[in-house]
């Protein structure tokens, strides 16, 4: 069964113990963390710290289903650089986040970060993609080593020029070539795809490929407030038997965050029970 976590940052404004009673109150199962709202040298996370916040999650009731946006911080980080310093800082974080979400308990890292990944004007597109593979892969066994699966995001074209689609994130994970290394949908990202949410999840699902999903409407706001519907979407991923997490991840936060959140829970939990309902 389909797990349903609230990405943090939607509840920064509260501590972490607040962001997880809050959660859990809703009706979420976990909490998908954001780093930055954790530290800003998350990846420098001490023992102690990774324990305590282990602990106060299970002790809500929640999991903590894995971290995204994850190199915000610290600056300077870009899988596409040309200089080897830049990139030899970023795999360490890369790692070290890795690290932490195995800590945590996570499963899943996705990797959005879209400033991130941009290739710079002037710079030699393939060769930018030759050095975010080699990061990437380089990534990809030490989460395999974690037991844990690295994401890349496909993103929209107004956010990044790299890994737009999930037809480019498809063939990256086969450049890369780890079992631990695959992709995820964004609904939001994938609004400006040629086929819809549905036909991609029965596209893409039954390759394998697709570990994780973010929830959001092309308005930016959560599921339930904008036009888009997600019924569809929940079907196919019913029909393909997923049962990965669906984590919910406004931008926009009408009218606050807390709301937000109950809003997009309500609506998700109203789907899921209208599936559990159909025969067969």
């Amino acid at each position: 069964m389909m797990r349903i976590a609230l990405c943090n940052e939607v509840l920064r404004d509260r501590d972490f113990r607040q962001q997880c009673s809050l959660a859990a109150a809703l009706g979420y199962d976990g909490l998908e963390i954001a780093p930055f709202t954790m530290d800003e040298n998350p990846h420098w996370l001490s023992a102690g710290r990774r324990t305590e916040v282990r602990r106060i999650a299970e002790e809500a009731g929640l999991a903590i289903t894995g971290l995204h946006w994850l190199l915000v911080v610290p600056e300077g980080l870009s899988v596409t650089s040309p200089e080897t310093e830049v990139r030899r800082r970023t795999l360490e974080v890369m790692r070290a986040l890795i690290g932490l979400c195995a800590d945590l308990g996570g499963r899943v890292l996705v990797h959005g970060s879209p400033k991130q990944r941009m290739i710079a004007a002037g710079d030699d597109p393939l060769e930018a993609k030759r050095r975010a593979v080699e990061l990437f892969a380089q990534a990809a066994e030490t989460a395999r080593e974690e037991g844990v699966t690295y994401c890349i995001e496909p993103l929209t074209p107004a956010e990044t020029n790299y890994i737009n689609n999930l037809s480019e994130a498809a063939a990256l994970v086969r450049e890369v070539g780890n079992p631990a290394f695959l992709t995820m949908l964004d609904t939001r990202a994938a609004s400006v795809e040629t086929a819809s949410v549905d036909e991609l999840c029965d596209r893409w699902l039954p390759e394998g490929i697709i570990a994780h999903v973010h929830v959001n409407d092309r308005n930016l706001r959560g599921p339930g407030q904008g036009e888009d519907r997600f019924g569809p979407l929940f079907s196919a991923l019913h029909r393909h038997n997923y049962e990965g997490v669906v984590s919910v991840e406004p931008f926009d936060y009408h009218p606050d965050g807390a709301s937000a959140a109950a809003r997009a829970v309500g609506y998700i939990q109203g789907l899921r029970e209208g599936l559990d309902r159909k025969p067969g």
